[in-house]
């Protein structure tokens, strides 16, 4: 499975950007997919999920009720519309996928920067 995350950039405080993800490869072997963050000088986080059983989604509290992850099965890709951006939400982005047999995201793609200027 390989990953590529787009759609980042420099966006003011109180705007919006959708992050997308699109899987290629073994893409039927996917049942998980994530976004992640990593702030400068900062661990990296989880912020998003949604499993593909029932579309269920999971959200880090910091970004829950500004955030949708949504998927579009046609095209293998993964969005996250971030919304009423903080410049907290600064960081890479990075995308991965937990595939059948595992429980842990063992695919991940290059990070996407999010910059939110004050």
């Amino acid at each position: 499975v390989q990953l590529q995350a787009s759609g980042g950039g420099l966006v003011q405080a109180g705007g919006s950007l959708r992050l997308a993800c699109a899987a290629s490869g073994r893409t039927s072997s996917i049942h998980t997919m994530g976004w992640f963050r990593q702030a400068p000088g900062k661990e990296r986080e989880f912020v998003a999920a949604l499993r593909w059983n029932g579309d269920s989604t999971f959200y880090t509290d910091s970004v829950k009720g500004r955030s949708t992850i949504s998927r579009d099965n046609a095209k293998n890709t993964v969005y996250l519309q971030m919304n009423s951006l903080k410049p907290e939400d600064t960081a890479v982005y990075y995308c991965a996928a937990k595939v059948d047999g595992t429980t842990s995201y063992g695919y991940w793609g290059p990070g996407t920067l999010v910059t939110v200027s004050s």
